[in-house]
């Protein structure tokens, strides 16, 4: 599948995912109250509608998904502009297929995962205790800890079958540790910038 088709069904389905929870947040919210003899309940009818309804989305969704899928796939430049994008990254991936590039990469995304993970649990309870909330902050540290999650996957993936960084237990121990050290350092800036914002926004005094 090509990372064009890829990207289009990943919107397209989170498109759907909200819409059919917009749906089913609609059918929590309609009373259903009992049916009595030789009556019609019509809150029950309409919970029905609206999930038969939801339901003949999704499937059209799905239907039309699948065929704008073989469309691009089959279109001569789709594959044109997939190759324009994918034949750089594959040349410098080539390029830098050395022990101490995945190293680096490895520390990278380690100090990553360890910042954000922080910042998402200590961070986010001291920002509460002064009174502080900012769902922006919580969205952008949750995204940054899902690339840097990715990105180490990917890394471990590709030294293990690029290079030697894998086989070395002190290359791998050494990049963790630096990663965890740098991590908890970039984790202590942003809690620092946090917790001023917060006390900007509620104009009480640091501690």
């Amino acid at each position: 599948m090509s990372p064009v088709s890829w990207v289009s069904r990943c919107l397209i389905g989170y498109c759907l995912l909200c819409g059919v929870a917009a749906l089913a947040q609609e059918t929590e919210d309609v009373p259903v109250t009992p049916k009595e003899p030789g009556t019609t309940n019509t809150a029950t009818d309409t919970v029905g509608n609206v999930q038969q309804k939801a339901e003949d989305v999704v499937d059209d969704a799905k239907q039309k998904v699948d065929e704008f899928a073989k469309d691009v796939d089959q279109s001569p430049q789709a594959k044109q502009i997939t190759a324009g994008i994918l034949q750089p990254i594959y040349l410098l991936a080539e390029q830098l297929s050395f022990p101490w590039f995945h190293w680096l990469a490895f520390a990278l995304m380690s100090t990553g995962v360890v910042s954000y993970a922080l910042q998402l649990v200590l961070g986010k309870l001291i920002v509460l205790a002064k009174m502080g909330f900012s769902p922006k902050e919580i969205l952008s540290d949750a995204h940054g800890l899902i690339v840097s999650l990715i990105g180490l996957v990917l890394t471990t993936q590709a030294s293990a079958e690029n290079s030697t960084f894998t086989q070395s237990p002190f290359a791998v121990l050494s990049a963790a540790a630096t990663g965890l050290v740098v991590g908890f350092i970039f984790y202590r800036w942003g809690q620092a910038q946090e917790v001023q914002a917060a006390v900007a926004r509620r104009g009480v005094s640091t501690w």
